[in-house]
């Protein structure tokens, strides 16, 4: 993985604005409705040459593919996974249940994707690797086309997984989260093999105090939290860590998040994860004091902080002075060398909605290749 060594790297969490014509290709695959695969397939690989091109030209050093052929960040799994079929219902967080009026205008506003997820009705296992072939073809294409400084590709945690896909055939969380864990090791092995950095998405650390775990006690959290890795390590354990990413938040959609685990909480149970790089929220009102939890503990010597210096939930343009100032703090607790600029989370978390204008999202990255510049400035200045 590469490090900031002359000046601030910058990075993304994943997801980006997809086009119409990408959006159809991918609902019309989800709705079983496609009538051409090749020129689907034609769509998305244009798609992702001209948003690696768009993520080099303004500035963003480790880019990905925008996880444009995925129909979300977690639920995309039917494609590649045996085990899953039918639709379920999530209850909506605490948080928004809170406040329901929150909630109703979230619905109102077309800013809550109404794609239901599937269930685990089966044996989970690997079904169909020609989707990650793809993806992985598509991006190796457009980073050979734009030559970024580096590349990663997302896949999901056993753990998101589990979240959003409600178990009706194992007999417990944990022999699911099990079965999840081998099955999306192909997946996992297959990306770092391609050579690209492997980012793990794993809001379920953080998202799932206030889901799937609001009925638990905060050690009873912190017990599924650890578990939640445990297995992750175990389906890494053919990975150099160095080719990890690790991606945690709690939940990228604006709301009040009055129920979110604090980061004293959240941190602790992250770090044990076989990743070299750690992203997470730290630019939003409710995440953005947290810093502080990395100043007062020992952070291990072997990892790269990659806080979020960007909203993603927001159309505010960050100042670049105000990235700077972000990444600076981060900066001056565990090295310049350790800490590479990134966003709160994705900017297309699903396929048929975003929170942020398109043209807004490429502004703030502006925003943040501009920050980091300034950061550098400032860091490198020193002696």
């Amino acid at each position: 993985m590469q490090a900031s060594k002359d000046r601030i790297l910058t990075t993304h969490v994943g997801s980006l604005p997809r086009s119409q014509a990408v959006v159809d290709v991918v609902f019309g695959r989800e709705q079983g409705a496609e009538t051409d695969s090749a020129a689907g397939d034609a769509i998305i690989a244009d798609a992702v040459g001209e948003i690696v091109r768009r993520q080099c030209e303004i500035g963003v050093d480790v880019v990905s593919d925008g996880e444009l052929s995925k129909i979300s960040y977690a639920t995309y799994i039917k494609d590649r996974l045996t085990g899953f079929g039918g639709e379920s219902n999530r209850e909506p967080a605490q948080d928004l249940l809170d406040f329901p009026g929150v909630l109703r205008r979230r619905h109102e506003s077309g800013t809550r994707s109404e794609a239901k997820p599937p269930r685990c009705i089966g044996a989970v296992g690997v079904k169909d690797m020609e989707p990650l072939e793809t993806d992985v073809a598509n991006l190796r294409a457009a980073v050979e086309a734009h030559r970024p400084v580096e590349a990663f590709m997302n896949a999901a945690a056993p753990g998101v997984i589990a979240l959003f896909q409600p178990n009706d055939y194992y007999p417990g969380h944990e022999e699911y989260l099990a079965a999840l864990g081998e099955a999306m090791r192909a997946e996992y092995e297959g990306i770092v093999a391609a050579g690209f950095l492997l980012q793990i998405d794993a809001p379920d650390i953080g998202m799932g105090r206030h889901t799937i775990f609001r009925d638990k006690s905060d050690a009873e959290y912190q017990q599924l939290a650890n578990l939640h890795i445990e297995v992750l390590n175990h389906a890494l354990r053919n990975i150099d860590a160095e080719r990890v990413r690790l991606h945690v938040c709690w939940g990228n959609y604006e709301g009040p998040h009055n129920h979110d685990a604090p980061m004293e909480l959240v941190l602790p149970i992250a770090l044990r994860a076989n990743a070299q790089a750690l992203l997470f929220e730290s630019a939003n009102p409710r995440h953005a004091h947290e810093w502080t939890v990395f100043r007062d503990l020992q952070i291990p010597d072997d990892k790269i902080l990659v806080p979020g210096v960007i909203d993603s939930t927001t159309n505010f343009i960050e100042h670049p002075k105000l990235v700077a100032e972000r990444i600076s703090r981060f900066a001056d607790i565990v090295g310049r060398e350790r800490v590479i600029a990134g966003t709160d989370c994705g900017f297309g978390t699903f396929a048929d909605h975003g929170a942020v204008d398109a043209d807004v999202v490429f502004a703030k990255l502006g925003a943040l290749a501009e920050g980091a510049r300034m950061a550098s400035a400032r860091l490198w200045s020193k002696r």
